[in-house]
């Protein structure tokens, strides 16, 4: 599973810092931690289970800044099975 363009940018918006955002996507359940700035940095997406659990793939992204505050890498990886 890959992140497309459609949910990339959802993911390059500024949410709230520090929180756990849940919402839908499509046919899929999403849920992200944000950093202190308010950018998503860990991704869950797939379906929901009874419990309130994602099931399907986790996403970490990286990213790296220069000196002067500039982004120098943003990229997201499949860790692998959320369950």
């Amino acid at each position: 599973m890959k992140i497309g363009d459609e949910l990339s940018k959802v993911l390059k918006k500024t949410y709230e810092p520090d929180t756990l955002v849940e919402m839908p996507f499509k046919r899929y359940d999403l849920a992200f931690k944000t950093d202190e700035q308010g950018r998503p940095y860990l991704l869950f997406m797939g379906k929901k289970d009874e419990r309130g659990q994602i099931k399907g793939e986790r996403f970490g992204r990286t990213i790296q800044q220069a000196p002067d505050g500039t982004i120098v890498k943003d990229f997201w990886e499949n860790k692998g099975k959320a369950s």
